[in-house]
């Protein structure tokens, strides 16, 4: 593989999880309100796939976006902005942390309806095959969406009309609470696919190369003509469903051995509604950034030194990122207004 794109892997998971946790943080302060959903543990998923991805490619996330939207691109200031629900946010400040949205980078929203990404992303892919576009398009969901209805009606159209979509199961084996044993018949989600003639697979998704590899093979095919495409990436998420949600359900020898595997090294449990601090981080033991960041070292694609630069580049983005979303205006009345009475009904496909 490419040095560049090792080292753009790493740099994304690095903010990734370094967003995350100071989004954490802003959060405790109050300066971030409602749901808000972190990433911490899966920044695997996220780097891999989208990496693979062309910047033609339509993305649809879910509610726990914010890696994915760092990732395709869009500035950390924009992110944090709208968390921050400032003007300046990447939906204008009015969507907040579930409803991100960048045209640009064709990033296609994250969507607070658990299973909702599973249509919207099937109405892009069938735009794109009427029109004989080369693009494809990259669906995100997670375990819990697969006992939705609208999954099952979204596969089955997908398989039908042999669509270029790539659907991407972030399975962290807990739909907020419930271990998908419990609210699962078969918890092998990939399995449950072969119902809709559609290829399906499961990859360690703590592991960016073979989420990278994985998903280059599964948008190769595609790209090819080999129409929808499945891929289960098991992971894992340290903190609870939400912000609201202190993850005690879990049990902490599950938490420690996802952890030995983490792909950073800067996540451990919150046993309770509070922001960890500096030391009980440094506890958390190797985790697979940093394998990933050893591993670059050991083959000679990345030096210590660089390594230490990209940490401290990181951490002024996201000191950087929530400076500008402090500082900026909250949303007009007037803007809502005119979002609300935008609707020219003559939309076209980005």
């Amino acid at each position: 593989m490419e040095r560049e794109v090792l080292h753009r892997m790493l740099r994304d998971m690095l903010l990734s999880r370094a967003f995350e946790e100071r989004a954490a943080e802003e959060y405790s302060k109050g300066n971030i309100v409602g749901f808000l959903h972190l990433y911490p543990g899966e920044e695997a998923v996220a780097a891999g796939v989208i990496n693979a991805a062309g910047p033609s490619d339509y993305i649809v996330s879910n509610y726990r976006e914010h890696a994915h939207a760092l990732v395709r691109g869009t500035p950390a200031r924009e992110v944090m902005a709208e968390l921050f629900g400032r003007a300046t946010g990447m939906s204008k400040g009015m969507g907040g942390s579930m409803h991100m949205f960048d045209r640009d980078r064709r990033f296609m929203g994250g969507y607070a309806i658990v299973g909702q990404s599973c249509p919207i992303a099937v109405g892009i892919a069938y735009a794109t095959a009427m029109r004989g576009l080369p693009e494809s398009v990259i669906c995100f969901f997670g375990d819990g969406a697969v006992n939705q209805g609208t999954f099952h009606e979204s596969l089955n159209m997908a398989g039908l009309w042999k669509l270029p979509i790539l659907f991407v199961c972030e399975n962290n084996h807990y739909a907020i609470g419930t271990e998908i044993h419990r609210h699962s018949a078969v918890p092998e989600v990939f399995k449950r696919v072969a119902a809709y003639n559609i290829p399906a697979e499961k990859t360690d998704g703590m592991d960016v190369l073979k989420v990278y590899n994985t998903t280059k093979h599964a948008l190769e095919r595609i790209r090819r003509g080999g129409g929808p495409q499945f891929i289960e990436f098991e992971t894992y998420r340290y903190r609870g469903h939400s912000m609201a949600d202190p993850g005690t359900t879990r049990p902490a020898v599950e938490l420690k051995g996802f952890q030995s595997v983490d792909p950073l090294n800067t996540a451990k449990r919150e046993v309770e509604f509070r922001y960890p601090t500096a030391d009980e981080l440094a506890e958390v033991g190797p985790d697979n950034v940093k394998l990933f960041a050893d591993h670059l070292l050991d083959s000679e694609y990345l030096i210590e030194a660089e390594l230490e630069e990209l940490k401290q580049e990181i951490q002024k983005t996201v000191d950087d990122a929530v400076a500008f979303a402090s500082q900026s205006p909250q949303p007009t009345m007037d803007a809502a207004w005119g979002h609300l009475n935008g609707n020219s009904r003559h939309e076209i496909l980005m």
